[in-house]
């Protein structure tokens, strides 16, 4: 029995690394995203409201 339950605390470490890794890849990609906004579009989307 002592096995089985090192297997689980072992299994348990993996899946919470597992999880805190893809999370912090999602955080990486979304800060990512923003980033790479492209500014000069954002002028001209606020000239055109602008002008009408």
């Amino acid at each position: 029995m002592a096995f089985f339950a090192s297997a689980i605390d072992t299994l348990k470490i993996l899946v919470i690394a597992l999880g805190a890794g893809l999370g912090a890849w999602g955080v990486i990609n979304l800060l990512e995203g923003y980033g790479n906004d492209n500014p000069g579009a954002k002028s001209q989307g606020m000239k055109q409201v602008m002008a009408n």
